[in-house]
């Protein structure tokens, strides 16, 4: 793959950060324009927002999740505040978990429902502001469980908690530790317990994994905002990178404030003008899954491109869309 295979799909997007992909042709992915919420598109690329209503200050989506009957679970990333919300198709807007253990939940990066109809979330630090985490030595991230037991930390001390897949067929779960550059894997335990902790990858200079997803080969596919890298592990372990726009002194200046501990957002956010605009999530998607959609964290659109292996069918892939399916089915 090479960056000029790469086309753009959808416009007037703000911070895509997370995206999913629907059986339909549908996508949608997290969009902070306004009162923040979902942008939903169409297979011929028409846009339509669900913007959240009722709630006296702006939603920042991160994270995004599909539930059944077209509403949405929303990581809230807020400057100061977090927690998980239910976005309804028509914008009205529920708590969904904003605290736990008599504790207001930090910023919120991710949210996923699994094939079993569990929702796993992360909360990558609990430091504030937030880039006081963004150290090799990061290791106060989080995993919540909620289920009919209902919710609860299930793995904790990690190094800044990032996308989350689950694999229920082999009985796992990956995390991405952005900081603690590694990607993660638990064996599924007895009522949900996450045990048996393995590094499945370890990344060196330059790269900080956020996105996640499963291919039809038990491959794993991890982006890497800064880098703007996507990378494939192998089943036998193996990386390769399959995708780069790296700015060389941009990503030195980076790395360097990384090891000498005083990384910022601004060290992000700050990123010269590139092809794939901070890379963040890869979906898989198209009647064979065959089609990579990537997420940024400054595009105002999606990267699309011909993937040489097909995806895994996520969790929500045949989930239904409720009202939104009139105006977002293929």
């Amino acid at each position: 793959m090479d960056l000029v295979s790469v086309s753009f799909f959808g416009r007037g997007l703000k911070r895509p950060e997370c995206v999913l992909a629907h059986a339909s042709g549908a996508l949608f992915c997290s969009d902070s324009q306004g009162a923040g919420g979902v942008a939903a598109i169409a297979p011929d690329g028409t846009v339509r927002r669900i913007a959240a209503v009722g709630r006296q200050a702006p939603l920042h989506p991160n994270g995004i999740a599909l539930m059944p009957g077209g509403a949405f679970l929303i990581a809230h990333l807020g400057p100061t505040d977090g927690g998980v919300f239910l976005l309804h198709p028509d914008g009205r807007t529920e708590d969904y978990l904003t605290a736990l253990n008599g504790h207001a939940l930090p910023p919120t990066n991710f949210v996923h429902r699994d094939r079993e109809g569990r929702i796993w979330v992360c909360v990558s630090t609990r430091l504030h502001p937030r880039w006081l985490a963004y150290r090799p030595d990061a290791n106060d991230g989080y995993i919540i469980l909620i289920d009919g037991a209902g919710a609860r930390i299930v793995a904790d001390g990690l190094g800044y908690t990032n996308e989350i897949v689950v694999d229920s067929d082999a009985g796992h779960l990956f995390v991405n530790e952005t900081f603690a550059r590694r990607t993660l894997r638990f064996d599924l335990g007895k009522n949900s317990r996450l045990e048996n902790r393995k590094v499945v990858a370890a990344f060196g200079a330059g790269t900080f994994p956020d996105g996640l997803s499963l291919d039809s080969e038990g491959g794993l596919w991890v982006t890497s905002v800064v880098s703007n890298r996507l990378i494939r592990i192998h089943s036998d372990g193996r990386q390769t990178v399959e995708l780069e726009d790296s700015d060389a002194p941009y990503l030195a200046r980076v790395e360097s404030a990384f090891q000498e501990h005083r990384m910022e957002l601004a060290d992000i956010t700050s990123m010269p003008p590139s092809r794939l605009g901070n890379l963040s999530s890869l979906v898989f998607a198209g009647p064979d899954l065959r089609t990579g959609f990537l997420g940024s964290l400054g595009n105002d659109s999606l990267g699309r491109l011909a993937m040489p292996v097909a995806g895994r069918p996520p969790s929500h892939w045949e989930t239904d869309l409720g009202p939104l399916r009139a105006s977002f089915a293929g």
